[in-house]
């Protein structure tokens, strides 16, 4: 069953965060042992996560990279229990190819690569061997210094011309379209502003044939915009009111699933926002 057909059963999807990393920027690396991310994402399970996205490197601002053999050690051990546990799909979030074939191997029926298949010229060959379905993200520049000064002519077009650019490069390499999903990079390499008009525009962008995943749990561009309205900046757990505000409007503007941290509290705003809507 592909996440389409889930979505098809189930409407929108919750992908419940695994950060198997020691400075998580929104968890400080409480899920770094394996016994600690194993509860972790059982309790999302329990709580409602239909897809399980599992990562052991960084790709936050300012973020280093870690070898690929830590990175290996890091999520595949996970996914070959949480795969033989529950059968709720998975996904390992990397930009290594290597990582992203071993995690497969494991048990991961998805790929979700900040880098559109873009990092390493084995990427999109990876991707479509696999026969899984792919997430391609934008982000301008790398982690370590994205942050630095994103510049757009106009944030809408670029982020739109290049994954759909991205789209037809991996089609063309052999990924299936109906494994494609497309993700606007919400803070990887955008202002604030960046931001709110790539929200503003998730219609548009969800209107080329290619499902749309919005990720915006605990960003920070959610206290940038308390700041500018004078508030104090807020840490990252206290960015969940925002951060469901953003995935509600995305989901009522055509995103078929959303990337969070808390899933009780977006199940529970999902269910609330469908029952309000018009049957």
């Amino acid at each position: 069953m592909t996440l389409l057909d889930l979505h098809a059963a189930k409407g929108p999807l919750i992908m419940g965060i695994v950060n198997v990393t020691p400075d998580s920027f929104s968890d400080g690396g409480r899920f770094i042992g394996f016994e600690h991310a194993l509860s972790h994402a059982r309790q999302l399970i329990t709580e409602g996560a239909d897809v399980l996205d599992i990562g052991g490197e960084l790709t936050r601002p300012g973020a280093h990279p870690v070898t690929l053999e830590e990175e290996i050690s890091r999520v595949v051990p996970l996914i070959a229990v949480l795969s033989g546990l529950s059968d709720t799909p998975i996904s390992i979030d990397t930009l290594k190819p290597e990582v992203a074939e071993e995690a497969v191997k494991a048990g991961a029926s998805i790929w979700n690569d900040v880098s559109a298949l873009s990092y390493t010229p084995h990427s999109l060959e990876a991707a479509a061997r696999s026969g899984r379905e792919v997430i391609l993200m934008h982000m301008q520049g790398e982690p370590r210094t994205m942050q630095a000064s994103p510049y757009y002519e106009d944030v809408v077009a670029e982020v739109e011309s290049y994954l759909l650019e991205r789209a037809e490069v991996a089609i063309r390499a052999g990924v299936a379209r109906g494994h494609i999903w497309l993700d606007p990079g919400i803070g990887f390499g955008k202002t604030l502003d960046h931001n709110l008009a790539l929200i503003r525009a998730t219609d548009r962008l969800a209107s080329h044939g290619f499902p749309l995943l919005m990720a915006a749990s605990r960003k920070r561009f959610i206290a940038a915009l308390e700041e500018r309205e004078g508030a104090e900046p807020a840490d990252p757990e206290l960015r969940v009111g925002g951060t469901l505000a953003v995935h509600l409007h995305s989901i009522a503007k055509g995103a078929k699933m959303v990337r969070v941290h808390d899933v009780l509290a977006m199940k529970q705003a999902l269910r609330l926002w469908t029952a309000l809507e018009p049957s």
